[in-house]
């Protein structure tokens, strides 16, 4: 009876044994890995308001990764691929991109087998006073000296049983994939910054030209207004006035040559070169481009998983999913195949014989049963930066729609905005030439005159700033929608 007792126990713990093994390979045997699989999170947004604001009035680039080639300015189109090309902030981005892709070519070779090649010589000399030396010491002609030789390779393969050499290979993947959108992002930050600051170069190169007329007319009526204080026609508050007058425009010049310095010395570093290297090339004057008009035709979602921002943050969220099944596979059993293939002997001439042939095949079972939590803590971390990166990925598409909406009302503004200020030049210049006329018929002072053609200089000094804003408000909203306003 208590044979048959025995009999059922061992049969009992087998049953036992074989169900978890067969629980610890099931998912092996399934061909899949634990751990959540991975979908993008589903985000509902509306229609963007500001977008419809915006009339179109030209088509842009049709390849969206050169959409500054829809302003049609040949020198920024240079300035662009010299920054694309030269600019070291990308080549350190490329940089990273090659890191993430050995980390991922790593990982995809950890769930291969690995094969050492190691041929060994060794030379002993064996003492005398040791166990073995004792006994062979007194056998006749014993030579202590002898050589080794080893020659074979070790093959061993970690068998992916639960599956977490998968998810680190998908982490590593996605991390990749991150760092790819990353570069993208510096690409598509530093062609905005080269653009916006090219039209700020041209702005303030049209503004010098109109603050240089400005001061030359207040030095006019400077002029004359010393002339009318020697005659003592006027006294010296107007003169005070007058002088202040001057020195205000003289400030004016000033300023807008001390930004257009600054400006010149920003690029040439945006291109990868000492500042001066092309400044010769850009002060020559060139008119600023018409800002081209955006035309949406994807719905808002699409849209902005085209920024490279979004795409970044969703890798890192996908990559931290995997990291989870990573974390659980630790549950389960590990097992390791080892075999090695070589041939030992102590003579080179009988070396690669069948006598000196030595194979050897292990296999090793390791199954982590108590550790004080430390998996559990490590798959609660997992989840944890899941958790975080879910919340960094939503908040990076709601700050990517506050840039869309942003970027287009500016440009709608600004573009209302220029529309009012030609008005008012138009006004200004049919004004100042009835006063002209005027001032020829002898009927209005010269002073007069002046002042009206002082007061259509400023507003196109206005009128310019708005133009370059307007350029510059036109790059925003590339920038803002990841390049391109068409796939």
């Amino acid at each position: 009876m208590r044979c048959v007792n025995r009999t059922r126990v061992k049969l009992s713990r087998a049953v036992i044994f074989r169900r978890l093994m067969l629980t610890a390979l099931a998912p092996c045997l399934a061909a899949c890995a634990v751990g959540p699989n991975y979908r993008t999170p589903q985000i509902s947004l509306r229609p963007f308001h500001n977008i419809a604001k915006t009339e179109s009035s030209s088509p842009p680039s049709k390849d969206e990764a050169f959409w500054w080639k829809s302003f049609h300015d040949p020198e920024l189109d240079k300035i662009e691929a010299r920054v694309l090309t030269q600019n070291l902030d990308l080549k350190a981005a490329f940089a990273r991109v090659l890191q993430g892709r050995a980390i991922a070519r790593s990982a995809a070779a950890q769930m291969l087998p690995t094969l050492d090649f190691s041929p060994q010589v060794s030379a002993t000399r064996l003492s005398e006073e040791g166990l073995i030396g004792h006994i062979v010491r007194e056998i006749p002609h014993f030579n202590r000296d002898y050589r080794e030789y080893n020659v074979g390779g070790v093959a061993s393969w970690e068998l992916d049983i639960a599956g977490g050499l998968r998810r680190a290979h998908e982490a590593a993947r996605d991390e990749f994939q991150a760092a790819e959108a990353d570069r993208d992002g510096a690409r598509l930050s530093m062609a905005a910054e080269a653009a916006d600051t090219y039209f700020r170069i041209r702005g303030d190169q049209a503004r010098l030209s109109i603050a240089t007329d400005i001061f030359t007319a207040n030095q006019k009526i400077f002029a004359l207004t010393q002339q009318r204080r020697n005659r003592e026609v006027t006294d010296e508050r107007d003169l005070s006035s007058a002088t202040a007058i001057v020195e205000a425009s003289r400030q004016s010049v000033i300023e807008v040559e001390k930004d257009e310095e600054l400006q010149l010395n920003r690029l040439d570093v945006l291109m990868g070169t000492q500042p001066g290297t092309y400044a010769g090339e850009l002060r020559i004057f060139a008119q600023l481009p018409q800002a081209p008009s955006p035309v949406m035709t994807l719905q808002p979602l699409e849209t902005l998983r085209h920024r490279p921002d979004v795409i970044a943050s969703e890798r890192h969220l996908a990559a931290s999913n995997a990291r989870i099944g990573e974390a659980l596979a630790n549950y389960y059993p590990k097992i390791s195949l080892q075999g090695a293939l070589g041939f030992e002997s102590m003579s080179p001439h009988q070396l690669f014989t069948a006598p000196g042939f030595q194979p050897t095949a292990t296999g090793a079972l390791r199954w982590r049963i108590f550790d004080f939590g430390k998996i559990s803590s490590d798959v609660s971390r997992a989840r944890g930066r899941y958790a975080e990166a879910l919340a960094s990925y939503q908040s990076v598409m709601l700050r990517a729609t506050e840039d869309v909406e942003d970027a287009f009302f500016h440009f709608s503004q600004t573009r209302r905005a220029v529309a009012s200020q030609m008005h008012n030049v138009e006004a200004l210049h049919h004004a100042a030439d009835l006063t002209w006329q005027s001032y020829k018929m002898g009927a209005l002072p010269f002073n007069d005159a002046l002042q009206s053609n002082i007061s259509l200089l400023n507003a196109q000094d206005r009128l310019t700033s708005m133009q370059a804003e307007e350029d510059r408000a036109a790059v925003e909203c590339f920038r803002a929608l990841g390049g391109g306003w068409q796939t």
